[in-house]
C-alpha cells in the first residue's frame, strides 16, 4: 500500500453536511462530510484527545463534534472549540485534513503529504459525459483480497477463457503467441496493453454481444496502484470502458467503486442487464482472487512463475518498486505490529509546513 495517490472514499451521495461518513483506507480511519457551503472534507478519524471516533460524532455548522468530549474539528483539521478550556485551543490540537476532488460520482481523498504541483492525477476519463458515452451507475462491492492481486487480474489477459467461460471466454492464448503482448507506459504512473481476441474457444451459445466473434480486441490500463481501466472493442462503434478505482482497506480486503461506460446500447433498459452482466463476470474473479496464495503479492519475481503473457504484470510492479524507492510504501508488519498501542494518521500536505502533531506519521518503508 502507497501513499501520494488519490483513494476513492465513498459515492458523493453518502457524503452530507448532517451526518459523518466512517470508512477505512490504508488500515487508517477516515472520516468525510461536508462544510457548511458544501465542500467534501476527509480527515483522520481519531480525536487527538483521549482517542474519540469523530466518525460517531456530529455535524456542527460544517463542523465535526467528537462524540467523547465535544471537541469541534473545522475543514483544515484544527480543533475550534474544547468545552471545557475558556481560551482558544493550542496550535498541537489539531488532526489530518487532506485534500479532496470529486468526479464520477465519487469523493477521492489524496492521502499523502506531496504538494499540490506534484501530485499524481487522478484518472481522467475523457468520455464521461460526452456522446455517444452512457454511464451506468456506479458499483461499490468488497472483496477479501489484497488490491495489487485485484488490479493484476484485470491486467492478466491469459485469465480469460478459464475464469470467464460463461460469458462466451474466446481464447486469447493462440493470439498472444501469434502476437506477443506489448505493453506501452503512458505516463510517470500508468501503463498498458491491446490485444486481438480469436473466435477459437468461444461457446456459441454463450457469445455476449460479440464476444468471440473474431474481431474482438481488448486490454488494460493501471494509473497508479490502485485504478484499473478494462477496454472492450467489438468495433468502433460497439465498445465498453470500464474503470476500477480501488480502496485498499488493509492487507486482506479490498474495496472497489465500479465506472462503467459503453457507446451503444445507449437505452435506459440496458442499465440494470449490463450491472448484472458485469457483476457476475466479477464474482467469477472475485473466487480466484480470494483464494490466491499468497493473499499479497510476493516480494521478488523470483517466487512466481512469470511468463511473457505477464508483461503487463511485471511492468506494474516495476511501477510499484519505483514508489517503494521514493518512500512512499507503507511498512504494514510495522504498523499492525504497533496499531493498538499507538494512533497513526497518514501525513497530510500540511505537515511539511507545521509542526507539533500529536498523531503519529504511519510508519513507511
Amino acid at each position: 500500500m502507497y501513499i501520494n495517490f488519490w483513494y476513492p472514499i465513498a459515492q458523493s451521495k453518502e457524503v452530507t453536511t448532517y451526518k459523518p461518513f466512517k470508512t477505512k483506507v490504508l488500515m487508517m480511519n477516515l472520516v468525510a462530510f461536508r462544510d457548511t457551503d458544501g465542500k467534501a472534507i476527509v480527515l483522520s478519524d481519531t480525536c487527538i484527545h483521549r482517542g474519540g471516533s469523530l466518525g460517531d460524532g456530529k455535524i456542527k455548522k460544517g463542523e465535526v463534534e467528537c462524540p467523547y468530549h465535544g471537541w469541534l474539528f473545522n475543514h483544515a483539521g484544527h480543533c475550534t472549540h474544547i468545552p471545557t478550556v475558556k481560551d482558544k485551543p493550542p496550535v498541537r490540537a489539531k488532526v489530518d485534513s487532506y485534500p479532496t476532488q470529486e468526479k464520477y460520482g465519487i469523493l477521492f481523498a489524496f492521502l499523502g503529504d506531496l504538494p499540490e504541483d506534484e501530485r499524481p492525477p487522478i484518472y481522467d476519463i475523457q468520455e464521461h459525459e460526452k456522446d455517444p458515452w452512457r454511464t451506468n451507475d456506479i458499483v461499490v462491492f468488497e472483496l477479501n483480497a489484497y488490491y495489487e492481486r485485484s488490479i493484476e487480474n484485470g491486467l492478466d489477459p491469459a485469465h480469460n477463457e478459464f475464469v470467464h467461460p460463461l460469458q462466451g471466454g474466446p481464447s486469447i492464448a493462440a493470439s498472444i503467441m501469434d502476437h506477443p503482448i506489448e505493453v506501452e507506459d503512458t505516463s510517470p504512473w500508468s501503463s498498458r496493453f491491446m490485444q486481438p481476441f480469436g473466435p477459437k474457444g468461444a461457446h456459441e451459445d454463450k457469445k455476449i454481444m460479440g464476444a468471440g466473434e473474431g474481431r474482438t480486441r481488448a486490454g488494460s490500463e493501471h494509473h497508479g496502484p490502485n485504478t484499473l481501466i478494462t477496454r472492450i472493442w467489438f468495433s468502433e462503434t460497439r465498445k465498453f470502458h470500464q474503470f476500477f478505482f480501488e480502496a485498499p482497506i488493509d492487507g486482506n480486503r479490498t474495496r472497489i467503486f465500479f465506472v462503467n461506460m459503453r457507446n451503444w446500447m445507449l437505452e435506459d433498459e440496458n442499465d440494470r442487464r449490463l450491472i448484472d452482466i458485469n457483476l457476475n463476470i466479477a464474482d467469477e474473479d472475485i473466487k480466484i482472487v480470494e483464494a490466491l496464495d499468497p493473499v499479497r503479492t510476493p516480494s521478488s519475481t523470483a517466487k512466481e512463475m512469470l511468463v511473457p503473457a505477464d508483461k503487463p504484470i511485471f511492468r506494474y510492479r516495476e511501477y510499484l518498486s519505483e514508489w517503494e524507492k521514493k518512500g512512499w510504501k507503507i511498512d504494514r508488519k510495522a504498523l499492525e505490529a504497533q496499531q493498538g498501542d499507538v494512533a497513526f494518521a497518514i501525513p497530510c500536505p500540511a505537515r511539511r509546513s507545521s509542526k507539533s502533531w500529536i498523531l503519529d506519521p504511519i510508519p513507511l518503508i
